[in-house]
């Protein structure tokens, strides 16, 4: 397993919900969920409520689909729970979600809404390759969140995150 060492007790990666395709003159960017999308966002944050997943800090892609699947934690969310919109998070690689990670040393949770392939590589990397090919063996679904915790006895120069549970919107 490969060691990654973000600052968090707790990581979720969350990946955008279904969106549609984009329109003629349309830029990828601005996709907006479909109407599936919505109910798959939905589906996934009151599950995620209902286990009692509240992350400190929601960090979400700009990206329109990503914004909008990160806003169907806002109502139950926004008294507790911090968000923050990234540039940095659209089409770039895994390694970027771990430098996003590593700069938030103040939060012991953190979700990240973001974009495949980046998201399915970084559960790879937190999990190791076994447990991210269980949780996920036809790849990171739309709308799926992954709950990693910091293995227990692990020092922060030498991390290993477990998959504690995944859920599909």
């Amino acid at each position: 397993m490969t060691s990654v060492t973000p600052p968090q007790n707790r990581i979720y990666l969350l990946r955008h919900a279904k969106s549609g395709w984009a329109q003629p003159g349309e830029r990828d960017f601005d996709r907006a969920l479909n109407d599936a999308g919505r109910q798959e966002a939905a589906s996934v944050a009151e599950q995620a409520i209902e286990r009692g997943y509240r992350p400190d800090l929601i960090v979400s892609s700009t990206a329109r689909r990503c914004r909008e699947t990160a806003d169907a934690f806002r109502g139950a969310y926004a008294t507790r729970t911090e968000f923050r919109y990234l540039d940095e998070l659209y089409n770039c690689p895994a390694d970027s979600y771990f430098d996003i990670l590593g700069a938030l040393k103040d939060y012991g949770s953190v979700m990240l809404v973001g974009h495949n392939p980046s998201i399915e590589e970084a559960l790879f990397l937190l999990a190791g390759s076994e447990a991210a090919q269980a949780a996920v063996p036809e790849g990171f679904p739309t709308a799926g969140l992954a709950v990693l915790d910091r293995a227990a006895g692990v020092t922060p120069d030498n991390s290993a995150w477990m998959l504690a549970d995944f859920l599909a919107g």
